[in-house]
């Protein structure tokens, strides 16, 4: 899981909930989240997969940035995101980046009334606040909700789940949102999520969000831990911040180009464009990869990928076995010349080399709803 160590071990407003039904916790980006609940880890992936699960996601930033038109265009220099044309109420995932494209987060934007709401990961969330505020030139209101929980319900129940205590929103499409109503108050949801399922992130009170959750698991959704959203996103072959993708890593050595507006690609304009604009015309040293091990091995992060020479050419940086798939699958980086699918390599798992190959990604089909209900 790759956990930053945090000695303030902030609770989020559910924790007394996720005590009460035997949450496992540990320490994670400052945080005391819960990682899996009595049923353990397979047993929730597999929920999520069948049902509904539900994710407790409020250590996660949400930060409000109130303009207008010449804000649109000032993010527009930061995100490599064509802003002006996206609708009101529209999400799109992109990354902050640094002059040499290298990722500081990856993040969800959205267009809302008066401004844009982005969704920043725990472990980052107070630097990307700074360092945004700084680009501004701290000439916009810029707030990071304290007052606000995050949660996820997640599965192929969840809009008829989340019918049942708010009305609405199973009519939203993918990656898009709305306000909502629910017990006297407003809340924001968004169709989106990180599991390769359809579902929906709920933005609501503090004072409000124990009620919502305990609805949710009354008419049928089960509480999910770290452990089951880490595997469930990496079988849909998608990024961890800190693992698949950081600092030392740029969205076209990521294979994250398609999050790029073309747009913005042929014009530019934006922070790292330069670097990007390099790689995509002579290409990149490494590339991110899926990688299916032939063999019923678990390869780490950290793993050393071989050639069939026994030469290093790269190393993973996510692996686990897939509950959905019943596979193990991982991902990493690799020379860019051993990218091509099917490409054979070794992985060295406690001191032996296992053949695998490069695959397709995702490993699990994903289940995204493109249209309303």
């Amino acid at each position: 899981m790759g956990i930053k160590v945090n000695m303030e071990n902030i609770k989020t407003k559910l924790y007394n909930l996720h005590q009460k039904h035997g949450a496992k916790f540990v320490p994670f980006a400052g945080y005391e989240m819960p990682i899996q609940y009595p049923e353990g880890i397979v047993e929730e992936h597999k929920y999520t997969r069948s049902d509904a699960g539900l994710f407790d996601v409020s250590h996660m930033g949400q930060l409000f940035i109130k303009g207008g038109k010449e804000l649109t265009a000032d993010l527009e220099k930061i995100f490599p995101l064509d802003l002006k044309n996206i609708s009101l109420n529209q999400s799109k995932y992109s990354f902050l980046m640094n002059e040499e494209a290298f990722i500081h987060d990856d993040l969800i934007i959205t267009k809302v009334e008066g401004g844009y709401n982005i969704i920043l990961n725990a472990a980052c969330k107070n630097e990307d606040y700074q360092i945004i505020a700084k680009l501004l030139n701290n000439k916009y209101e810029m707030v990071l909700n304290s007052d606000l929980s995050l949660i996820a319900i997640q599965g192929p129940k969840a809009a008829n789940i989340l019918k049942e205590v708010i009305a609405g929103p199973d009519n939203l499409n993918f990656m898009n949102g709305d306000w909502f109503n629910y017990s006297d108050d407003k809340v924001y949801i968004t169709r989106s999520g990180y599991t390769g399922e359809d579902g929906f992130e709920i933005s609501i009170g503090n004072n409000k969000v124990e009620d919502l959750v305990k609805n949710l698991i009354l008419k049928g959704a089960k509480l999910i831990g770290l452990g089951a959203r880490d595997t469930l996103r990496l079988e849909a072959g998608l990024c961890l911040y800190g693992h698949d993708i950081d600092l030392e890593t740029t969205p076209i050595e990521a294979n994250l180009k398609w999050a790029i507006s073309k747009k913005r690609l042929e014009n530019g304009g934006f922070r790292g464009f330069d670097k990007i604009d390099s790689q995509i015309k002579s290409g990149t040293k490494k590339l991110r990869v899926g990688i299916a091990p032939e063999e019923r091995i678990i390869a780490r992060e950290k793993t050393k990928v071989f050639n069939e020479n026994n030469e290093v050419i790269g190393e993973i940086t996510s692996g686990t076995f897939g509950p959905s798939i019943q596979k193990p699958i991982t991902l990493g980086y690799v020379q860019s010349e051993y990218a091509k699918l099917d490409t054979k390599i070794l992985l060295e798992v406690r001191g032996k080399k296992y053949p695998a190959k490069i695959c397709k990604l995702p490993f699990y089909k994903k289940s995204y709803v493109k249209g309303a209900n």
